[in-house]
């Protein structure tokens, strides 16, 4: 028979005290429901309206023919580029030429005219000082000297019109931009009974975008202190318009409202918007049709959850949110605008509080719960149920541990072994988790007595 020393049974003994706690962990059952929770978040929201909208060209000119005549050229490239100034069509020009030497003609002969009746004043004013001659033809002179300088400006007038209209026989772009095809052939008689278009410049550097907002939009921006058409410089955004192009693709440059009609068209209930839009690599053609999306609004520091964490019942929308001290309440919240996954929390949520977003269905009011954090698996990392690890297990107060292969994640949360617990919150009020003590029937089962009992009986047969 061996004799154990007594300094090596207090080591052995030791050992069990500190094996036993770990052996009846495993054994038992987790009391407590996981469920996934995160702390709800707050963003700034942006609100958007879609509609159909047109391109417009920043500037649309038409060219006409000015002068009547037979057309004889044309200088320029269909659809091209073309340069304020650049000429693009010329018209017969022989009777304007003639006229210009005409009205130069009739100038040369009333110059002439108007410097012999200068002469004769100048004759006449001596001789009608000394008596020699009548004030009568005094008077008469200088009246004729004053009908030759008329005659000289009238002259001169009809001179620069038929200079003018001599210009208009060569007919030049009116701006930069792409011009269209010639609308009139080579040969044809054009400027007379009316103007004839003869083709169109458009500048497209910059296009306008125009569309229709309801009424109802108009109202809310205005409720929301957003005066489309008018930059606000207090507010870090403006109304900005992204389009989509044909195929489906995003446009990458944004545009901002500069106009909206002072008035409601009363035929469709609609008011006109117009933006403006840089278009640097001539994507967008005036007259194209697009999908217009408007900024509308922007809730700053709104406060946001995802949507799958929202319920719904008879008595409105509910959240479960988990107390400090991991005791779950069943809120009663008002929500506002959904975007995408996730919905804005208009009253009922603080930012610092936390949420149930997985597994309230095993949840009741009122109940202590144990949380993890979600996780977003990799594709490289192996799940956990292949590789539980014991290190990630967090204990409650009570000394019952949870086993490490019922965890999903890695952050655990300790839930109370108290009777804390508060009755259902609604929409009207929120009860505090002070006054709503004893308030559930039911209370999770007391294992700190079974785990004293049971350290207590094993310790007593190791010594």
């Amino acid at each position: 028979m061996r004799i154990v020393s007594p300094h090596s049974a207090g080591w052995l003994a030791a050992a069990l005290l500190l094996l036993l706690p770990l052996s009846s962990c495993r054994d038992k059952d987790p009391h407590y429901p996981i469920v996934e929770a995160e702390q709800v978040k707050t963003a700034n929201i942006e609100i958007y309206g879609e509609y159909a909208g047109q391109i417009k060209a920043f500037k649309s000119v038409e060219i006409h023919a000015r002068v009547e005549g037979y057309l004889e050229n044309m200088t320029f490239e269909e659809g091209k580029r073309v340069a304020a100034g650049e000429p693009l069509f010329y018209i017969d020009n022989a009777q304007y030429k003639a006229q210009v030497e005409r009205a130069r003609a009739q100038l040369s002969k009333d110059l002439a005219q108007e410097d012999k009746a200068r002469r004769d004043v100048e004759r006449l004013r001596p001789l009608y000082e000394q008596n020699a001659t009548s004030r009568l033809e005094l008077d008469n002179a200088e009246a004729a000297y004053n009908m030759a300088k008329a005659s000289v400006m009238m002259s001169k007038a009809e001179l620069a019109q038929a200079e003018l209209e001599l210009g208009y026989t060569v007919v030049r772009a009116p701006l930069d931009g792409y011009i269209s095809e010639q609308y009139t052939d080579i040969g044809n008689l054009v400027g007379t009974s009316s103007s004839t278009l003869l083709a169109t410049v458009v500048q497209r550097d910059t296009v306008f975008v125009e569309f229709k907002l309801t009424a109802l939009d108009y109202l809310n921006s205005q409720r929301s202190n957003v005066h489309l058409g008018e930059l606000d410089s207090t507010r870090f955004w403006q109304p900005t318009v992204t389009i989509t192009l044909a195929d489906n693709s995003i446009y990458s440059e944004k545009g901002i409202v500069d106009f909206a009609a002072p008035q409601v068209d009363p035929k469709t209930g609609t008011f006109g918007v117009r933006a403006i839009m840089p278009n640097p690599r001539q994507e967008l053609l005036p007259g194209q049709f697009t999908r217009v999306k408007l900024l509308l609004n922007v809730l700053e520091n709104a406060t946001v959850v995802p949507r799958k964490a929202v319920s719904i019942e008879k008595g409105g929308a509910f959240i479960y949110v988990i107390r400090p001290d991991s005791i779950v309440e069943k809120r009663f919240i008002e929500t506002g605008y959904e975007q995408g996954n996730s919905i804005v929390v208009n009253r009922g949520l603080l930012p610092s509080e936390r949420i149930v977003v997985e597994g309230y269905n095993k949840l009741t009011h009122g109940q202590p719960a144990l949380w993890v954090a979600p996780k977003q698996p990799l594709e490289d990392e192996p799940s956990d149920e292949d590789s539980p690890q014991e290190e990630n297990i967090h204990f409650l107060p009570d000394s019952v541990a949870v086993p490490a292969d019922t965890i999903r994640t890695d952050t655990l949360s300790a839930a109370p072994t108290g009777k804390d617990s508060i009755p259902p919150t609604t929409p009207d009020s929120t009860v505090s988790s002070a006054s709503a003590t004893d308030s559930v029937g039911q209370q999770p089962a007391d294992t700190t007595g079974q785990a004293t009992s049971v350290n207590n009986q094993e310790g007593g047969q190791a010594a």
